[in-house]
This record gives structure tokens, sequence and C-alpha cells, in this order.
């Protein structure tokens, strides 16, 4: 066994041999796997194996579709074979019109990736499944590639060819330790040795958290029981002449495959099981939990239903094990928050179908630091510290409930709420606020007129609509109050600050007391990896010189990992986070200087606090931290508070904003009013595919500036070849349903851009969408077509920020 190696990737399941592989597809071949027993003893080996296309969004599709095209070329190599059964097609089912309506949306999404789905009435459902009965049944998906696959040839393949490749694999070798040195390089403690490397992979499946333990670290991962059985021959199988679809059925919770003449039945049981929540048994080695039928007793009855077939035929064998699940149900792929030289691919619940693309995607970050997709969706930082062991387990029962069921638009699910809330969230539910969860935190979405009331779960636009438009009247005449909390705050202090975030911003930053100032950081590539605010604040008895460094509420890891990685030993650059200690209050409107001033002491004048300012003071008799700057577009302030004061606060506001008309506003508005801004949203808009030229942020990039920023060099490579795509605003020619993101933008046939946020605005009338296009289409003028849920509408470009395109309210 090697004592020292570049990488040592821990697990010998689809994820730990797939990364292996794809590690030595990226030229580097000084890498190692370690598996404590033989590879896909885990999970894998009694894995369902489907291999399917489908994915909520673009970059899901994309590695799902590299999955299908490698496995296809494994099955195809003749001095290696392996049992794919590429192709078979799958249909989705779905019994209501809005499930219908978000097939349609997701046949628009796959078309950017180049894959082709259909949405299918009942009858053609029965006609390419003559198993199923089309009552209760208006339609479904079509995935004409998706197919099954055997686990452990698929397996056996990748680390046949890794090891062809230079790589070496340690089976029954289990790891007893993990030691990380100062220069962040690792040990793995064997029991057949050490292995010292640079770069340490969790690919330990349902043990993740046994590796994870000794890193120091706990990862939002848990296990489910899961169950299926094969069944007997079926005649009609044998009869038809061609193989059987593979079925997923959110109406009754099941799939079905086709296994050799008979079926593969799955099962999502309301009534579901966590496993290994209080230890896994060492010895629990191509293993199976006990069977119990009787717990799949409801879903089996609407299986039936569903295939009268069933009810004539045997049970050959039933099959009970753990799959693993994360909060939001998607892996877990790339960087351990917190750690260096640490990488995961982890939570692997639908593995063998998508483990090609995430051992791919996973070997770009490891080798090039960064991957061809933005991978924020699978990121392991998207989920902040409150991702403990309960609470996942929660979420886990919640979507495996709803595994077939998509997430429709503001659709929010009640497991595990809430889980971080401020002292105004009771207030604000008081109020009748409706809540939308943003990093763990409870933030008002808008104001309900009734306790009661509930909209309807659409792709539409739904029964808020009027609700929001009155929300942003209020801000657009008089004055609005809407509280932003877990918004990312870091403090940053030291003699060397400025030079600090000159590194590591593409454009000017702000080095002067009592000014704000915003930027954007790349990556190595050149493209857009951050948005920041930063605002200085001079050393006052609050503390000393300081950077406040300001950005979305979901980027709180992955910035300070970001940041920190960058730190120079010989810098005198200190960072604290102040996330979890203070919130802000947003007061918008022409109205809300004359609120702020009937509150808090001093000058509040456009003279004396203009537009990108930032004041320590006082509301009421409470601390806070005053910017001057607006999302919404309208003259606003940033009320930055400590936790302990920010009732006091929203009382002081409220009582001030009494005599001018203050009305509450949520999330929702917020966000209707940053589309018709111009301002961009944070791994919606703002995606590390894109460099900040094409993401139309040229004002905010100077590449001649004295100091070298990251990314540089790359980005003036890429200058010199010119754009791939262009941000652009759109306008779109309907007004019962907004575009979503995902969606392709075509001309004729060809696809020619994708949505990336949308919404209607209010103040303007406009049916509003951001999208990259090609280039040649990016001109104000230039007209395309949006796919709105099976049918085709105009969409034209329009100059950005159609609202106050002068910026002169928020300058006022």
């Amino acid at each position: 066994m090697k004592s020292r190696t570049k990488v040592v990737v821990i697990g010998g399941g689809i994820a730990g041999c797939s990364v292996l592989y794809h590690l030595t597809q990226e030229g580097w071949s000084d890498v190692v796997l370690v598996e404590r027993n033989e590879l896909t003893s885990g999970t894998t080996w009694h894995s369902a194996a489907q291999v399917t296309n489908f994915g909520q969004n673009q970059t899901m599709v994309g590695l799902k579709t590299h999955s299908i095209n490698l496995y296809k070329e494994l099955a195809d190599d003749p001095d290696y074979p392996i049992n794919y059964h590429y192709a078979d097609g799958g249909i989705r089912l779905a019994n209501t019109d809005a499930q219908m309506q978000g097939y349609h949306h997701f046949v628009s999404v796959a078309k950017g990736m180049g894959v082709d789905f259909e949405v299918i009435d009942a009858e053609e459902c029965a006609r390419r499944h003559p198993l199923i009965s089309t009552e209760n049944l208006l339609g479904g998906l079509w995935d004409p590639l998706d197919g099954d696959i055997d686990p452990a040839q698929l397996c056996q393949a990748l680390a046949r060819r890794a090891r062809k490749a230079g790589a070496e694999v340690y089976r029954n070798t289990p790891v007893t330790d993990l030691t990380q040195h100062k220069d962040d390089t690792w040990t793995v403690h064997t029991e057949h040795g050490d292995i010292d490397c640079d770069i340490v992979v969790n690919c330990g499946g349902y043990r993740v958290n046994e590796v994870g333990k000794m890193m120091g670290v706990h990862h939002p991962v848990a296990s489910m029981e899961h169950q299926y059985f094969l069944t007997e021959d079926i005649p009609a199988i044998a009869e038809a002449g061609h193989r059987m679809p593979l079925l997923r059925c959110p109406i009754s919770d099941y799939y079905s495959r086709q296994e050799k003449n008979g079926l593969l039945v799955g099962f999502y049981e309301q009534g579901c099981k966590t496993w290994g929540l209080d230890g896994i048994d060492p010895n629990f080695v191509n293993a199976l939990c006990p069977d119990d039928l009787d717990r799949i007793t409801d879903v089996l009855e609407g299986a039936f239903e569903r295939m009268p077939a069933l009810m004539e035929v045997g049970i050959h064998s039933i099959v009970n094990g753990p799959i693993t699940y994360t909060i939001d149900g998607a892996p877990l792929i790339g960087p351990i928050p917190g750690k260096r030289n640490a990488f995961c691919a982890i939570g692997l619940r639908a593995g063998l179908g998508e483990g090609g693309g995430h051992g791919w995607l996973l070997a770009q970050m490891i080798v090039h630091g960064e991957a061809c997709y933005d991978t924020w969706c699978i990121d392991p930082r998207r989920f902040a510290g409150h991702t403990n062991e309960e609470l996942t387990a929660l979420k886990a029962i919640e979507d495996y409930q709803n595994e077939f069921r998509f997430h429709f638009p503001h659709e929010h699910r009640p497991a595990a709420r809430p889980a971080k809330t401020t002292p105004l969230t009771p207030v604000l539910a008081a109020e009748g606020a409706e809540f939308t969860v943003v990093n763990g935190w409870e933030r008002m979405d808008y104001i309900k007129p009734s306790p009661d009331f509930h909209p309807s779960l659409s792709f539409n636009f739904d029964e808020a609509f009027k609700l929001i438009a009155a929300e942003i009247k209020a801000v657009q005449e008089a004055v609005g109050l809407c509280e932003v909390n877990g918004f990312n705050r870091f403090e940053i202090t030291g003699a060397d600050r400025h030079a600090f975030l000159d590194r590591m911003f593409c454009g000017a930053v702000t080095k002067k007391d009592g000014r704000v100032g915003l930027g954007y950081l790349l990556n190595q590539q050149g493209m857009v990896k951050g948005e920041a605010t930063v605002a200085n604040l001079p050393a006052s008895d609050r503390g000393p010189a300081r950077a406040w460094y300001g950005s979305a509420a979901a980027a709180e890891l992955h910035d300070m990992d970001w940041l920190t990685q960058h730190l120079n030993a010989d810098e005198d650059v200190q960072i604290r986070s102040l996330t979890n200690d203070q919130t802000i209050l947003v007061l918008a409107g022409p109205k809300a200087r004359d609120v702020l001033s009937a509150c808090s002491r001093g000058d509040w004048s456009k003279q004396a606090f203009p537009w990108l300012s930032v004041r320590e003071c006082y509301i009421g008799f409470s601390p806070a931290t005053v910017l001057g700057v607006s999302f919404s577009g309208e003259l606003a302030y940033e009320i930055h508070v400590p936790n302990a004061s920010l009732y006091a606060v929203y009382l002081a506001l409220r009582a001030a904003g009494e005599a001018h008309g203050l009305k509450l506003f949520g999330a929702r508005a917020v966000d209707s009013m940053r589309m018709e801004k111009g301002f961009l949203h944070w791994k919606a808009d703002l995606l590390t595919e894109f460099d900040p030229f094409e993401t139309g942020l040229d004002r905010f990039v100077k590449p001649g500036k004295a100091a070298d920023f990251i990314g540089k060099e790359a980005l003036l490579a890429r200058m010199a070849e010119g754009p791939r795509k262009k941000f652009v605003t759109l306008k779109i020619d309907a007004t019962h349903a907004p575009a979503h993101g995902g969606a392709s933008l075509l001309q004729g046939e060809t696809v020619v851009g994708t949505i990336t946020s949308a919404d209607w605005g209010h103040r303007t009338g406009l049916n509003l969408a951001y999208a990259f296009v090609d280039p040649a289409l990016s001109a104000p003028g230039s007209t395309m077509e949006l796919e709105l849920y099976g049918a085709r509408v105009a969409a034209e470009v329009i100059p950005a920020s159609p609202y106050d395109q002068g910026f002169d309210l928020m300058r006022s």
C-alpha cells in the first residue's frame, strides 16, 4: 500500500468509484481509493439502479446526461461490457393539471441541455406501457433514455479503468482516523497503515458521518429504509415484444421497472422509517434490513389499481435497505465547509443514476477549482450550521414521502420549521405573515389577508398576486418596512483589510470611511464567484475601524471559505461573522427619510447622508447601523440591528411610520422590484458559468487597476475571445404566468438562451425575465420565443432597469 499519494477517496460505492475514475480522466493518476470491505458493499449493491435524465434544473440534467453517455460507453466496451438496459424509456405520471404544467416546464429546461422529453396524454402512456390503467390519469412525462444498470458491474468497470490509468484501489482497508496537518495536508490512518495525501474525499455512503467525525464535521445526511420487491414472471411482459418502460407514480408513491420477465416495484410509503441514527453495526456489510411489507400496504393498493397485473403475480424476493438523503433531496458534491483540501460526494439518494455525473463534476472541482456547470444546487455549503441530525432526519422523511412530487414555485414544505428565527418572527406571524425559508431562516414572504389563505400550487401567477401588488404600491407611493434576516455579514478588521479586499474584487473597492460600494468576486477562471457590498466604518465605541462585507444569506459558508482561503499568512486581516448576531430592517419608499428622521437623531438629509453612505446611530434608544442602499429602486435604507434590540427598533419604526402610511412588505415584493431595477440574484443570475462581461457587469470591472485580483489573467484571455452568451432583460408576452428559471428560449427549433429568473413588474406592468442569450440576440428589440408550459409566447429584449432607468429615486 502506498504511503504517499495526491488524493485518497474513502468509500467504494458508486460515488467513490466515479470520483476515482474521473480524477484520472482529469489527468491525476496518483490517486487512491480505500474501502472498508468490498466494492459496492454498502447501498450500491442493493440499488434499484434506475438511470434517468430527469432533473429539476439544468445542472442536474447535465450531470445525468453525462452519466448516461458514460454508462453507454462502458456497456459497449468489448473488453469489459456491462449490463445496461439503455433507453427503455420512462414515464412520470400525473393526475392534475398543475403536475402536467410542471412537466411542460421540465421539457423546456431539458431542451436547453440537448435532452428531449415529451409530455404525453393518458392514452399514450397506456400505449407505451400496456400494464397500466388510465383511471385517474391525465398523462405523463416521457424520458426516452430512461433505463437501468447493473450496480456491481458499473462500479467494477469504473475501478478497472481507474486502475488502468494509474489509480490504486485498496479493499478491506477500514479507515480508523484522519489527521490534518498545519499545511492542510492529511494523513489517512487505516488498519493496514497510514497514507499521507494532499486531499481527502468522503464518499462514505450511509457511513458518511463516521468519516465526518474523524474530520470533526457533521454532514446533513440521514438514511431511510427503502423497500422494493421482485415479482415472478408476468406473461404480458414476455408477450409485449419490447421492454417495459420505467414508471414513476406520484399518485400512488411507487415505481417499477422490468426485471427479467417480471417487475421490480419500489415504494415510498408515508409511514416511512429512518435508519442508523443511533449508530450502525460495524458488521452491516452487504446486508439488508428486515422485511416490513405491512408498512407499504396503502402504497401497494395504489400500485395494484394502477397496474392490475400485480394482483395476479407472486413475489419472488423482497429487498429493504438504507438509502441516504439530505435536507432538500439533492446530493452534497463539493468542498466540505470549513475544511481545506477536503471534499465529499455524499447524500446520493439516486446515486447509481447520477453517480457518473457526480464524480465528473467533483473531479473538475478538485483538479481545476471549478466545474463546467455552476454546482451550487449540489454544493455542501448551501446549508449552514442549523443542519443537525434531527433536522436532517425530519426533512429526509418529508422528501421520501414526496419522492416523485416536484417542488412548485413558492412551495415551502413544513418539516423541520422553524429552524432559524428572530425576535420579530412571532410578531410578524401575528401580523399575518406568510413565511418563506432562506438558508433556514423564516423570512416574511407577504402578508396574508386571513389565516386560512393558501394560494394554489401552480406555475401560473397565484392568488397572492394582488397582495404583492398592494405591498409594492405602498412602497412606491409612501413607505414600507421589511425584515431581511440571515443576510450574510462579515466584519473585516486589520491594517491590511483594504488591500485584501482590493485583491478579492475585480473592480474598484471604496476605502473611504462612511461610504458603501458594490463589487464582484471572480474565480480563477475569471467567472463570477460572488457579489458583495463593502461598507467602511470608522473606529468608534462599537469597534475599531472596519469594513462590513455583506452578501446573500445563502452565501454564508461559501463566502467565508472563499475569503479565508485567500488570506496571506503575512496579512493583518481578521474576519468575523456577524450573520447570526444582526438582522436588517429595510425602510423603503419616498417617505423613508421622514420616518427615519422621526425616530433617529441626526441629519438624514440627502446632503448629509447621500446614497451609498453608512452611519452608526440610534433608532429610538437602540444602537443601529444604517446603509443608504436600495434593492427596490426606491429611496431606501438598510438598518442593521443587533438581534437583542431588533424588537425595540421595529416598534420605533412602526410608531414613526404611522403618520406616513407605513406598511409591511415581504420577500416576494422585493423580488418583483429588484427585477424592475435590473438587480441580480446570486446563484440565479450570477453564475460561475459566465464572466462579468457576459453577465452585464462591465462597470464593476477594472482590468487595469493597480492591484491584481483573482481571475484577472483568465478574464483578460476571455475578453480577447469575446462573449459566448450575454445577459439580457426580457419582456414576456403573457399575463397569466411568469417564466421560470431554466426555461429555454428559441428561434424556430434552435435554443438561443435560458431564463435565469423572472417575475411580474407591478410598477411597470411588465412580465419580466432575465436570461443568457446568444450575443447576436442581446440588443434591445431582439425577439425570440419562450416555451411557456407547452405553448410558445413572444419574448423581446428591452433595456435593463425598466423602472427609473436613471436611478434618480434611489438618490433622492
